[in-house]
């Protein structure tokens, strides 16, 4: 299909639209005066410190960031409950750096202005200005605000599964660390240096263990802090099992060996009942897909000689 005004002009009164409820959107929400934004811009630029997820920072992470005052006020939560369940979430993500909730917010503002961009151009295409090219609009903008939600709930579980994978195999280095002289902190630090190729959202978290105790913050807090921006349940019992051993001075290989232990029979257990799991699940393929080629394979010779049989004796 060529290009000609007709098929861009959709597009085109789409983007104006959502660009125009944008910058009056940002002129209401934003109204301070020149020197008020240009102190804001300097605190940001000021405050801006590097961080252990945010270090390889490309040139559109750069122009979220550039654009996030105004295009993240709209769409930041306003309550503090809101605020710390999102700031949590993106924690549990492994996204820490002080521009990550604006970043964030940014991406499902822009998912929105793309999706009523290409959804309103469509259907103002095929079907015209009608009641439904409206709804079809909103509704295309309304899911996509919620797309970067699932993208993060899935980054979530997803590195919440490989910590829970591969904290057994740590705890096993960290044991054979111990056993050999090491102490707790230089463990941790050796962990952390061999596990980073393998398994490297938990060398990340050993290694943020690290520079918090270089930086003289108390063994007890740091351990805490590892179990609670994580959510993952077995790192927040590894953390207050280290910190019963520091505490009360037992044995940190034969508490560290316990714990891999049992985290490896959990493991087991969950594979067991996966697989148990799995002749269910496989049960609506089957009904669905397999015995009605299995049933057609069987049955249908001998449906067309039972065919071929009575056609002739009704013929008489």
């Amino acid at each position: 299909m060529e290009l000609d005004f007709v098929t861009i002009l959709p597009f085109t009164v789409c983007i104006a639209a959502a660009l125009g409820v944008w910058a009056i959107g940002d002129f209401l929400l934003n109204r301070r005066s020149r020197a008020e934004s240009r102190l804001d811009l300097m605190t940001r630029k000021l405050s801006n410190r590097p961080d252990a997820s945010l270090d390889d920072r490309n040139g559109l992470t750069k122009l979220l960031e550039a654009a996030s005052p105004s295009l993240s006020d709209s769409l930041t939560p306003k309550s503090e409950k809101e605020l710390n369940n999102l700031k949590q979430r993106l924690n549990h993500a492994g996204f820490r750096g002080e521009n990550a909730m604006p970043i964030f917010v940014t991406i499902k503002g822009i998912c929105a202005m793309a999706a009523f961009v290409l959804a309103g151009g469509l259907t103002l295409m095929f079907n015209g200005i009608n009641m439904w090219t409206m709804i079809y609009t909103l509704t295309a903008t309304g899911f996509a605000l919620f797309v970067p939600e699932f993208a993060l709930s899935f980054l979530i579980s997803r590195r919440k599964q490989n910590i829970f994978l591969g904290l057994p195999d740590a705890l096993d280095l960290m044991v054979v660390c111990v056993e050999a002289g090491l102490g707790l902190d230089q463990a941790m630090r050796r962990v952390a240096d061999e596990m980073s190729s393998t398994h490297a959202e938990i060398a990340h978290e050993f290694k943020i263990c690290n520079q918090a105790l270089q930086m003289g913050r108390g063994r007890t807090d740091v351990l805490q802090d590892l179990g609670d921006r994580n959510g993952v349940d077995d790192l927040k019992t590894l953390a207050q099992i280290m910190i019963q051993v520091d505490r009360f001075g037992t044995s940190v290989g034969v508490a560290l060996r316990t714990q891999s232990d049992t985290m490896r029979t959990r493991r087991r257990q969950l594979a067991e009942e996966k697989a148990a799991k799995t002749a269910v699940k496989l049960i609506f393929p089957l009904v669905l897909f397999i015995f009605p080629g299995i049933f057609v394979v069987l049955v249908g010779p001998a449906a067309i000689t039972m065919v071929n049989e009575m056609l002739p004796a009704m013929g008489k």
